[in-house]
């Protein structure tokens, strides 16, 4: 009984954990993006949209370029949003070797 009971506590725990973290704009999916709260389905469609065209985000304020936010949309959802990797990364030319 107790086991389960400590079982349970912490899978509410991490379940609590991983709402808390912060959506990335650069790799989260349409459905990913709506569990933010002020996010809807054309938001988040947006917010993909934009990433795929423009190679991704290089900040969270560049959300700011997408259609339907602006500053203050940006700034009640900066703490709920990161942004990672740019979705698009360029090839790396591999070195000359001189002799």
């Amino acid at each position: 009984m107790k086991k389960s009971l400590w079982a349970a506590i912490l899978l509410s725990l991490g379940l609590s954990f991983s709402a808390m973290a912060a959506v990335d704009l650069n790799t989260a999916s349409v459905t990913e993006l709506e569990s933010v709260k002020g996010i809807g389905p054309a938001k988040a469609q947006a917010i993909v949209d934009y990433r795929k065209s423009h190679g991704g985000f290089k900040t969270v304020d560049e959300l700011d370029n997408v259609k339907g936010f602006g500053k203050k949309s940006v700034d009640n959802l900066r703490s709920e949003l990161s942004v990672g990797k740019s979705a698009k990364v360029s090839a790396a030319k591999p070195e000359k070797k001189t002799n």
